[in-house]
């Protein structure tokens, strides 16, 4: 019997090699030992606009104006944002910013304090 380990999606122990790639028959499921160690997909890094990495409670300063979509307010150059949460998507900051209330942003239009 082989030591290969059990399928990630559906913990089927009858897994086989195909190439390099591992198959689980059960749930059609295909992932390869590389991708398992490396992880890759959870090490998503958002830099600011200077290449500096954020974090989730990081505090940013808006480097731009930003014109908010479906209003005429105006997110000013300088404004700053605390506590910014790191999402998923094509705006990567979700934030609360004083007198405009919950906004999503674009890392590349701010920088970190």
């Amino acid at each position: 019997m082989s030591n290969l380990p059990n399928c990630p999606k559906c913990n089927s122990e009858y897994t086989y090699e195909d190439g390099n790639l591992l198959v689980c028959p059960e749930c059609a499921h295909e992932w390869s030992l590389e991708a398992d160690n490396d992880n890759a997909e959870d090490a998503k890094v958002i830099r600011d606009a200077n290449g500096n990495v954020l974090s989730d409670g990081d505090t940013v300063t808006v480097i731009k104006d930003l014109k908010v979509k479906g209003s005429s307010l105006v997110v000013k150059q300088g404004t700053k944002v605390k506590n910014i949460r790191l999402i998923d998507g094509d705006h990567d900051i979700d934030c609360k910013i004083d007198s405009l209330g919950a906004m999503k942003l674009k890392s590349e239009f701010v920088k970190k304090i």
